[in-house]
């Protein structure tokens, strides 16, 4: 495809599309295929991705692994909407989530399935919790996201989507992540003054809901300390712990679950993104039993039961969670990306980068110069190099590559970040 025809496709997106739209702003090409971690373009061309659809392809594209899966599903007329009901895709799902995922880590939770957002998962989350206790407030983080429908919004920190909302978010308190007041301020201690202080104007909340590693807010990770004590806070008030996992989980940051390294057990956790294994739309609430006083229908979705979810799902925790190889392998490649950007930092010591993250989940942190990184980002797109940004000011360069990547693409994408870390500073020290 010539650039003419590619301009001409793309403005078709821009004259009946919403103004919305926002990742195509930054990466404006007609995408075609996805194979692992390749993206092709309309006109050929191929993309290296490090974006992993904002951690919903933590196994790539199209991964073979499950693909004839689906496809033999699809070929045989398996069931592919049901509501709630009871079907056999649904069934293997849930026998394949308890053997290689709940029993092996000793949790008894039970499982609810939402609407297939990880928004829906949380809104269902909220709502529990307000049930279980009887009181309204949530306790959310500064940095945090949890969706954009009202009630995950509300527990949001972004102040741009908080104020799309169009009218007032209440019954959330937001309080200080841990490092939001610097590393000699403990805000569990804060927490746990306002909890404790008859004068704080603080009321005991119904839950806490937080990411142990946050995503959107910069990829900030908790530490196991702030983590644990937390969780003992919360359980000696009553409080309803919630532990949104739709972007950290399902490997991302090593282990299945996020909180695996503290040893804390949540009350609730809520998953969707890479759930599925194939970029289809799942979510899932797991409940601590006798947290489970949802009366039936108390709270619905039409598509909560995406059957071809369901089969993909299962051949993912088949194929890669059996064992440890696969966390073992996703440790090795994160000990790369956690030295290469390292290097990378040392050897820009002017800008001031640092690095932060866990697993296959990190960031390139530009504290001096907040637009850094997206100037970075677009000129990795210029050399084919798919990543984002995050945090409050788009102060950190996000990286997401597929758990399943190759060893050459991880070191050939970050090679691509070297040059053009190297080159946005030279253009940046030309035009000063």
């Amino acid at each position: 495809m010539n650039q003419i025809a590619k301009d001409v496709s793309l403005a078709l997106f821009d004259r009946l599309e919403s103004e919305v739209r926002s990742y195509v702003r930054s990466f404006p090409v007609l995408f075609d295929r996805g194979v692992g971690t390749t993206l092709t373009a309309a006109d050929g061309q191929e993309y290296l991705d490090f974006f992993g659809g904002a951690g919903a392809l933590n196994y790539g594209h199209n991964n073979p692994a499950f693909k004839q899966a689906l496809l033999d599903y699809i070929e045989r007329d398996g069931i592919v909407h049901s509501l709630d009901l009871a079907t056999t895709a649904k069934k293997g799902f849930i026998e394949a989530f308890e053997r290689y995922i709940l029993k092996p880590r000793g949790l008894t939770y039970k499982l609810q399935f939402t609407g297939p957002t990880g928004a829906n998962a949380v809104e269902a989350a909220l709502k529990l919790a307000r049930q279980v206790t009887g009181r309204s407030n949530i306790v959310s983080f500064t940095g945090s996201y949890h969706g954009v429908s009202a009630g995950s919004l509300a527990a949001t920190g972004n102040k741009d989507m908080r104020a799309a909302a169009g009218f007032p978010l209440a019954h959330v308190t937001s309080l200080p992540y841990e490092g939001y007041l610097g590393e000699s301020f403990d805000t569990i201690d804060y927490l746990e003054k306002l909890l404790a202080d008859p004068s704080s104007g603080f009321d005991t909340p119904a839950a806490v809901i937080l990411e142990a590693v946050q995503g959107e807010g910069g990829i900030n990770p908790a530490s196991v300390e702030w983590l644990r004590r937390l969780r003992e806070l919360t359980s000696r008030h009553g409080i309803v712990l919630i532990l949104d996992d739709i972007q950290a989980g399902v490997g991302r940051t090593g282990k299945f679950f996020s909180f695996e390294p503290s040893g804390i057990v949540p009350d609730i956790v809520t998953l969707s993104k890479s759930l599925s294994a194939y970029g289809t739309p799942m979510a899932l609430v797991l409940i601590k039993p006798d947290l489970d006083v949802w009366k039936p229908a108390a709270h619905t979705g039409t598509f909560r039961g995406n059957n071809l979810a369901f089969v993909t799902a299962r051949a993912a925790l088949e194929t890669y969670w059996s064992d440890s190889k696969f966390e073992d392998e996703i440790a090795r490649k994160s000990e790369i990306l956690a030295t290469e950007l390292a290097s990378i930092a040392a050897d820009h010591q002017g800008l001031g980068l640092s690095v932060r993250g866990r697993g296959l989940m990190y960031g390139l942190v530009s504290p001096k110069d907040h637009s850094l990184p997206a100037r970075v980002s677009k000129e990795a797109f210029a050399r084919r190099l798919v990543l984002e940004t995050a945090g409050s000011y788009g102060e950190v360069l996000k990286f997401m590559p597929a758990l399943t990547i190759a060893e050459a693409d991880l070191r050939r994408g970050l090679s691509i970040i070297r040059d053009c870390v190297r080159t946005v500073q030279d253009s940046t020290a030309a035009s000063s």
